[in-house]
């Protein structure tokens, strides 16, 4: 098939990725995916036909991608188009799960497997079993809200229950469902223990990337939530060495935004790229396990970066995201550093810039040690270097517990252009 300058994706999985998906397209080396991508998370676990917890966009194929190459995702645009949203902390609910309630669920009532579900007025209790009626969420907000943006969608605002209540009587429309969305609408529970907290909008992908080498659940395409797959009771469950055929699509990282360049490791032909689990914002860490699932318009450009092996995503965050330590030195610094190397006899001063590795795994402490190896990996260094640097003139910062985390490290430019990255980071942040 002729490859497409760009491409729309309307359609979306049913919560799995893996090869034995269909892609679409391809796109152009060089091309634009234009998505339309559907809330995360809540929507899709109170969906029990859905496979994993999220509703990501089926994967598209890029024009010259093999396994061992690597695709740069310039994310151009995240446009919020729900007007309303709700989430919050959970529990589950026993009974209705087979080992991980975002993947193996059935119905308490008649038994079904995966049950096709329909929303039967609001509240907690309103999503019901499609053959037999049951109340059949495997999940319950225990502290919950419904929160709403302003048409710029600058602000936000929690309301009260009443409004919750009204909000949730017309709950897919207002979240600005897909046409092809199957999740139920999570403002239809109308949670509203939060009322009258501001905040501000600062959108962000929450699920992006590229294929994995195995099918897995979209939400456990991580280290962290992959640990659920390791010896599971159904049918994705998966070794620890399987789990290396990951890609870390499931960040969560809220610098993942417009203005972020985001290299994927290609593990399949085509690289397979997919978007989904948008979020209107979330501090750092992802503390309360969900944050506010929106609809939205996504506007992408990709490049094939060729023999590029990573072990994991690298990201370019916008230049204002990056932590002080890494951030690019002006004029003055960098004549201040020549003049400190000649008075003490050091002759050289690095020329370097920073990347963010993505390091994942069960817990922090294990995702940062995930993230050191994969930088000494792509570099041919010692974790001892790469620690030491991070220490210095980087940074660990949380992308999500429990374990997703960035390790910023100011490379130097040589190293930089022997992976023919040098350019890609120079134009990124106009050094």
């Amino acid at each position: 098939m002729k490859a497409q300058k760009t491409i729309h994706v309307t359609t979306f999985t049913d919560g799995l990725v893996g090869p034995s998906l269909p892609m679409i397209g391809p796109v152009a080396d060089g091309g634009t995916i234009i998505a339309e991508t559907a809330p995360g998370c809540w929507g899709p676990m109170i969906t029990p036909s859905f496979q994993g917890g999220h509703e990501v966009t089926i994967p598209v194929a890029v024009v010259g991608a093999e396994p061992g190459d690597a695709i740069a995702i310039r994310i151009k645009k995240v446009r919020v188009t729900s007007t309303v949203t709700a989430s919050g902390t959970m529990s589950f609910v026993e009974g209705r799960y087979t080992g991980d309630p975002f993947v193996a669920r059935h119905c308490p009532g008649c038994g079904a497997k995966s049950p096709l579900t329909r929303v039967e007025g609001i509240g907690a209790d309103a999503i019901r079993c499609a053959e037999c009626g049951a109340e059949v969420s495997p999940f319950r907000l225990t502290n919950g809200y419904t929160i709403v943006f302003n048409d710029a969608r600058k602000i936000a605002l929690t309301v009260g229950p009443a409004a919750a209540r009204k909000l949730a009587k017309n709950a897919a429309k207002l979240m600005a469902l897909p046409k092809e969305s199957c999740q139920n609408p999570v403002v239809s529970l109308c949670p509203a223990d939060l009322p009258g907290v501001m905040t501000r909008l600062r959108p962000f992908i929450g699920n992006i990337g590229t294929t994995p080498s195995i099918d897995m659940p979209d939400s456990h395409n991580a280290g962290d939530f992959g640990q659920f797959l390791l010896g599971a009771p159904h049918k994705y469950g998966i070794t620890k060495e399987q789990l290396e055929s990951r890609t870390d699509g499931h960040l969560d990282i809220d610098s993942v935004r417009a203005g972020a360049i985001l290299i994927c490791p290609v593990k399949v032909p085509g690289g397979g790229v997919y978007v989904g689990d948008a979020h209107a914002m979330q501090g750092d860490g992802e503390i309360a396990g969900h944050t506010t699932d929106v609809s939205a318009e996504v506007t992408l450009q990709v490049n094939v970066l060729k023999g590029l092996k990573i072990g994991g995503p690298i990201l370019l965050p916008p230049a204002k995201d990056l932590p002080h330590l890494a951030c690019p030195f002006t004029a003055a610094e960098k004549k201040a550093a020549k003049n400190l190397g000649k008075k003490f006899g050091q002759t050289t001063v690095e020329e370097a810039a920073a990347i963010q590795m993505v390091g994942s795994g069960a817990n922090l402490n294990e995702a940062t040690d995930n993230g050191v190896a994969r930088l000494a990996e792509l570099f041919k260094i010692s974790t001892e270097e790469v620690l030491n640097r991070v220490t210095i003139s980087g940074a660990v910062e949380i992308g999500r517990l429990p374990g997703v985390v960035t390790v910023t490290m100011q490379v130097p430019m040589p190293w930089l252009k022997k992976l023919n990255l040098a350019k890609l980071v120079k134009e990124h942040y106009a050094l």
